[in-house]
């Protein structure tokens, strides 16, 4: 298979000199990335009201969603009401963490919560393979107090519980829970990379429209859900 373009053909000792270029550029970043960190680590917090979810043993308050340990972090998969398919960006992101384990040796957890009931949310997680923990806020303000309210869009946050008390520390949107992915890294170290229209690419490098190669729900389902290993 011959590819659209090529980069240019050097010799080693060209290469290693552009390679070396781009590493200033790239411990630059990764030391501005630790800056932010530091930042984030300095924010100051906001007392939460104690919220009521559904989970799948039934109600759980917002404090017990922690299960014993100081912090967690919750990603609001978007829903839209009476669709056997949801957000395909959302399915596709919570369907790379099937192993948060690790999770506990820094006292945390990582968990779902949706606006979709709280059978329909897990229906929806069974379909897909989902391996995360769900938890449904249809019947509390909690997904509209922390930038998801129904209807709206995705959303990630950081909360730290003292007690019975727990605060939000943290909240991303957007592009900014690419922070919390692998997939657009690997990507992104691709001579092609995303090959998005939007993004700045030689001439002649192959580019389509954006999240058009973004895997569909459906897909997910086939790569992931129950029937993915049966013929």
């Amino acid at each position: 298979m011959t590819a659209q373009a090529l980069p240019p053909v050097v010799d080693a000792e060209t290469w290693q000199r552009r390679l070396d270029e781009l590493r200033v550029q790239e411990k630059a970043a990764t030391r501005q990335l630790d800056a932010i960190a530091a930042q984030r680590r300095s924010m100051p917090m906001v007392k939460m009201p104690d919220y009521t979810l559904e989970g799948e043993e039934g109600p759980v308050r917002l404090a017990d969603v922690f299960d014993d340990r100081p912090q967690l972090i919750v990603y609001n998969h978007m829903w839209f009401p009476g669709k056997k398919w949801q957000c395909p960006g959302c399915t596709g992101f919570t369907s790379q963490f099937t192993r948060l384990e690790f999770l506990a040796a820094y006292d945390a957890r990582f968990v779902i919560v949706t606006q979709g009931p709280i059978d329909e949310a897990l229906a929806y997680k069974r379909r897909v393979g989902n391996e995360m923990t769900w938890y449904s806020t249809a019947n509390s303000p909690f997904g509209a107090d922390v930038g998801a309210p129904p209807g709206g869009g995705f959303a990630a946050n950081v909360f730290l519980r003292d007690g019975d008390t727990v605060y939000r520390t943290w909240h991303t949107t957007g592009r900014g829970v690419e922070q919390l992915t692998h997939t657009f890294a690997l990507i992104d170290a691709l001579p092609y990379g995303r090959q998005e229209e939007w993004q700045d690419s030689p001439e002649g490098w192959p580019q389509s429209p954006t999240y058009s190669k973004w895997a569909g729900s459906e897909d997910i389902a086939a790569a992931y859900g129950p029937d993915a290993h049966r013929t």
